[in-house]
């Protein structure tokens, strides 16, 4: 347990450090954009670079994983956009909303820093498929069903244009960069020269605490006005019944590492992703919301995270449930 807390506490400290300085300190939101453009754009690409072109070629086309950690992410979208629509007489882009707030972990900011200091190296690879192929999905779902919502509403929306906004957000996004040109290097065998690999090392260690510092002063920065009802089964969705889904979904495919289940389930344990906010008010749709959800699902993680991994470092939970 003592393990786990020196795991736990520094990486939420750093969350709450963030939200400390954004309480205290008096500045605009529009302070952090530099500091974002910092890890969007470079620390966190160099990380998942780091990761992936250091990696044997074949563990990087492991479809089947991939395949296995989307489907159960986004059975889990289904459920709460149903639950939204039926529970909630929620239109369409509110229940799309609602969906992906319980789908779409913080895996970017916090999935890789968490994953490696709890399970090492080995966790490298299985974290960057799901945080690209997850997010490139994230990426294409949301504009289309807005798309969709904005038609049946009767405002204009959709066509050839939107498909190419997507395929240009998706193509050009610097995390599927990122991984592209690590698919290379692995698949080539080419080493990055010892002067550009040290300027990507210093990149990759400032990714995880600069991106949860930044967490913490954005939420610190959206304060939670209201408690909305969608709480109720948001909150569980997203941080029990996603991992434990996880776990029962890759343990009914089998064949994967120990550590490659575990890094999917941690990651599916992660609370709702800030980009959930954004889409919500580049939409004009849910944004208080989701910001209330955000900050709900990260506070209400501190709890589940730990218990999760005192679950797994315990051995109280299988690698497989099948054998």
């Amino acid at each position: 347990m003592a393990d786990i807390l020196g795991l736990v506490l520094p990486f939420f400290g750093l969350i709450l450090l963030g939200w400390v300085a954004g309480k205290r300190v008096k500045q605009p939101a529009e302070a952090m954009g530099w500091l974002n453009i910092f890890i969007i754009y470079l620390a966190l690409p160099a990380l998942f670079f780091k990761l992936v072109a250091r990696t044997p070629f074949d563990e990087l086309t492991r479809f089947d994983f991939i395949l296995s950690t989307l489907a159960v992410t986004y059975t889990i979208f289904a459920i709460a956009f149903l639950l939204g629509r039926v529970l909630r007489r929620a239109s369409v882009a509110e229940a799309t909303m609602q969906g992906l707030a319980a789908a779409y972990g913080n895996i970017g900011y916090m999935g890789p820093g968490l994953a490696l200091l709890a399970f090492g190296e080995k966790a490298a690879v299985p974290v960057a498929l799901i945080v690209c192929f997850e997010n490139a999905l994230h990426f294409a779902v949301a504009p289309t069903a807005m798309a969709i919502a904005a038609r049946g509403s009767g405002k204009p929306g959709g066509g050839l244009a939107l498909v190419g906004t997507i395929a240009k957000r998706i193509a050009f996004h610097p995390f599927i960069l990122a991984m592209v040109a690590g698919f290379a290097f692995a698949g080539f065998g080419v080493k990055v020269p010892e002067a550009a690999q040290r300027l990507v090392d210093y990149l990759a260690q400032a990714a995880a605490p600069c991106a949860l510092f930044a967490m913490g002063v954005t939420l610190a920065l959206r304060p939670l006005k209201r408690v909305p009802a969608e709480i109720g089964y948001i909150v569980p969705l997203k941080l029990i019944v996603h991992p434990a889904l996880m776990y029962l979904g890759l343990s009914l495919v089998g064949g994967f590492d120990p550590v490659w289940v575990w890094s999917a389930v941690l990651l599916a344990s992660l609370p709702t992703a800030t980009n959930v906010f954004v889409i919500g008010q580049q939409y004009g749709v849910w944004p208080e919301r989701a910001s209330a959800t955000v900050l709900l699902t990260t506070a209400c993680s501190v709890v589940t995270i730990t218990g999760l991994l005192v679950l797994i470092r315990s051995g109280a939970l299988a690698a497989d449930l099948f054998p």
